[in-house]
């Protein structure tokens, strides 16, 4: 009987407290993507990056960042729809790595008459580390928040029958 209790009484304080891991989780996700860009935007090899693919990913980190922050507020109140918002953000920072990293990695400019690599291995290893971290938490800010609204939405189901 006890244990029942105690189920019953998380569930109840579902409707009453935020869903902090989540939202918390989602602005570390931010924290990472941040760690990313400034781990690109501060290398400055010659004229590599001063191409429309580096405008683009400034547009896109703002509106990461954007939607992330929303999202964060969205899954602070277990709302179902920011965590299919979070799931596809993971994925966009899954599917970056492929785009201008693995690019400047295998390039290479000519500074002062000689060859020089635009990424090195060590730069290309921690920005994946960045994307990735932040695309994991992504996904489990969404899975937990899954996990929680779902169980807040039968919960108050079962209260409206009684």
């Amino acid at each position: 009987m006890n244990l029942e209790n105690d189920a019953i009484i998380k569930k109840d304080r579902l409707r009453f407290t935020k869903n902090k891991l989540s939202a918390n989780l989602t602005l570390l996700a931010i924290v990472f993507n941040a760690f990313y860009f400034v781990s690109i935007y501060k290398s400055d090899v010659g004229t590599y990056y001063y191409k429309l693919i580096i405008g683009i990913s400034v547009v896109y980190n703002l509106l990461f960042m954007l939607a992330a922050f929303l999202s964060s507020e969205g899954v602070k109140s277990y709302k179902m729809n920011y965590s299919y918002a979070l799931l596809l953000l993971g994925a966009g920072q899954i599917i970056r790595i492929f785009i201008l990293p693995r690019a400047a990695k295998g390039a290479t400019v000519v500074l002062s008459g000689e060859e020089e690599t635009v990424m090195g291995t060590g730069q290309f290893t921690r920005i994946c580390l960045y994307l990735i971290i932040s695309a994991l938490l992504c996904v489990a800010a969404a899975v937990i928040n899954i996990s929680k609204s779902s169980t807040l939405t039968k919960y108050q189901a079962e209260l409206e029958k009684k």
